[in-house]
């Protein structure tokens, strides 16, 4: 039986950071053991079709951003991936009427790497990196990972939604980075409250019905991932937070296994 999770990919300064989140993720990561496969959906891959890597050879590492210490250009996250666990979960979106469609050329951006860089330390696990669609609806994005439950259900895989629950840089504040905002925290508590009763009916409303919606979630890629993790562990419904913490004042660390 595999596992769903939502990680907060945070700043990607985590990926070289010892801190008490990257200490929790690698804690889990032991728990979790060697799984056949992870199955990646990154808030930083957008695309209108659900897309989805299709390679056995090892990942580029690619580096989507900027201004950082050269340190972080030197992290290489040489995973490979597997084309026939591809197949797999294509064969599972077609049969729930989820158009899908391979590519054979991308790397791994940071909202994968980071994560995977302290979850799976030595690469060793095949990755599977899915694209995530902002333009659909949180209904939406949790039949995509719906979509994904049976293979959890029966085999070994980890399925990974990428993102964070309070993603605006607008409201960071790079002087403080152990400050909590408590606006950011009200938000994530609500949304946490919810998922805990598995109340999907309020959550797919989030932003009509969460306190502080529209300062947490202007960038909705980084957010809709979570209903996707949130779909994969439909057959289970027993979430758990494993970990809730800030950097910056609003940007979330969080971990939700379902």
């Amino acid at each position: 039986m595999g596992a769903s999770f939502f990680i907060g990919h945070g700043s990607p300064m985590l990926a070289i950071q010892d801190i008490p989140y990257t200490r929790d993720i690698r804690r889990l990561g032991e728990k979790l053991g060697k799984p056949e496969a992870v199955i990646l959906f990154s808030a930083h891959w957008v695309n209108q079709e659900q897309s989805l890597t299709y390679t056995d050879s090892a990942y580029e590492t690619i580096y989507d951003f900027g201004g950082f210490p050269d340190e972080l250009f030197r992290v290489t996250y040489p995973a490979h991936g597997s084309k026939a666990i591809a197949d797999e979960v294509r064969a599972q979106f077609q049969a729930a009427g989820i158009a899908a469609q391979f590519n054979s050329t991308r790397g791994l951006d940071h909202g994968a790497w980071v994560v995977l860089k302290h979850l799976f330390p030595g690469a060793d696990i095949p990755v599977i990196a899915l694209s995530v669609n902002p333009l659909l609806s949180p209904e939406r994005q949790y039949r995509i990972g719906q979509a994904l439950a049976e293979l959890v259900e029966q085999r070994s895989l980890v399925v990974i939604g990428s993102g964070a629950t309070v993603h605006n840089f607008r409201k960071l504040d790079l002087r403080y980075p152990d400050r909590v905002d408590g606006w950011a925290k009200e938000f994530d508590d609500w949304m946490i409250r919810h998922i805990q009763s598995w109340d999907t009916d309020a959550l797919f409303q989030y932003g009509r019905l969460a306190p502080h919606s529209q300062d947490a979630t202007p960038d909705q890629e980084h957010f809709l991932p979570l209903f996707i993790a949130m779909g994969a562990g439909d057959k289970h419904r027993k979430p758990e937070l494993v970990h809730q913490s800030y950097q910056y004042g609003s940007l979330s660390n969080m971990i939700l296994q379902f």
